[in-house]
């Protein structure tokens, strides 16, 4: 076996919401497993459609273990996605699966000792482990959770009872407690270190509204909860890829990453979401579409390196040097 997999026992299935389970992961000799920081996540092996595939899952913390006996993730179920979730969600206690070691793609920096943290909906799992590690360190903290419904939400009743009073809870369907965006961000300060996850249009609005009000963009840290998905108007085009010699078409609703896979080759990766950087690959010629999160301006308009997890071509054809 891979030495950097583990091979972990499911212990626990448990329904947190209609649409949210958790999972609580065990060595099978109850060994403790590999430690990780705040806002970490594991690659799950999960089989779709008679293949094998990865998804990724932050890690949740609630207590103090430095070298935890499980690792607790939670999983929203997506009807329509690609069918990870559907995988995960038929999984039952006593199986077995397979984890990456803990990647810190999304840490918490131990220096801020002042932190606003916003989440919506499944974005709450790395967030829950920072407002631990915060609290534990006798930090200054905010969590504000946000989601459709309060029904919704999940691991609320964990958060009031290790710290209520930095805990605030919204529901899109109330117009009582729904959460203002601006209106938070203007109440609070931009020297806070301000961590957010959850869906890309509310990551959108808080990074926006944030350097509209002031805060350095190296105070604003986030993390997407959602994978690369197809954009009206996408088209195929070619990539070349000159180490190997070879030519791929990728078609409108695929990725370069998920051509090379499929053509049986082994590229780099991790997150599948534009933010880790892994997957970054020099571009020897053609003009790139960028839709990551991780390159910087001056990085874009060098046009030289693209993420190929979900970036594209803007015209017919890349030339890539992998």
């Amino acid at each position: 076996m891979n030495d950097d997999l583990l091979k972990l026992t499911v212990a626990e299935v448990r329904q947190l919401t209609s649409h949210i389970t958790a999972f609580r992961l065990r060595h099978p000799d109850g060994a403790p497993l590999p430690a990780w920081q705040a806002g970490a996540h594991i690659k799950v092996g999960v089989e779709i459609g008679g293949k094998a595939d990865w998804r990724h899952y932050s890690l949740i913390r609630t207590g103090a273990d430095e070298h935890p006996a499980e690792y607790l993730i939670a999983v929203r179920r997506e009807e329509g996605g690609r069918g990870g979730s559907l995988f995960m969600h038929q999984l039952k206690a006593g199986d077995s699966i397979q984890v990456g070691m803990p990647v810190d793609a999304f840490r918490l920096d131990p220096a801020h000792d002042d932190v606003l943290l916003i989440a919506g909906g499944i974005g709450i799992t790395p967030l829950i482990s920072m407002a631990t590690a915060l609290r534990q360190a006798g930090k200054r903290y905010a969590l504000h959770y946000t989601g459709r419904s309060m029904d919704q939400l999940a691991l609320v009743p964990e958060l009031r009872a290790d710290g209520a009073d930095a805990l605030s809870v919204y529901a899109d369907d109330d117009s009582t407690c729904r959460l203002d965006l601006r209106a938070l961000l203007a109440a609070s300060k931009p020297s806070q270190a301000l961590y957010t996850c959850g869906p890309k249009g509310m990551i959108d609005a808080v990074r926006d509204i944030a350097l509209e009000l002031g805060w350095q963009i190296d105070h604003i840290h986030y993390e997407l909860f959602a994978s690369a998905a197809p954009e009206a108007g996408d088209v195929a085009f070619e990539v070349e890829l000159t180490q190997s010699g070879t030519r791929l078409q990728v078609g409108a609703d695929q990725t370069i990453l998920d051509a090379m896979i499929d053509a049986g080759l082994d590229p780099m990766f991790d997150c599948k979401r534009g933010e880790c950087g892994v997957c970054a690959v020099p571009v020897l010629s053609g003009d790139i579409e960028h839709r990551d999160n991780c390159l910087t301006a001056s990085e874009r308009a060098a046009g030289n390196v693209i993420q190929i997890c979900i970036s594209r071509a803007k015209g017919s054809c890349l030339v890539l040097d992998a």
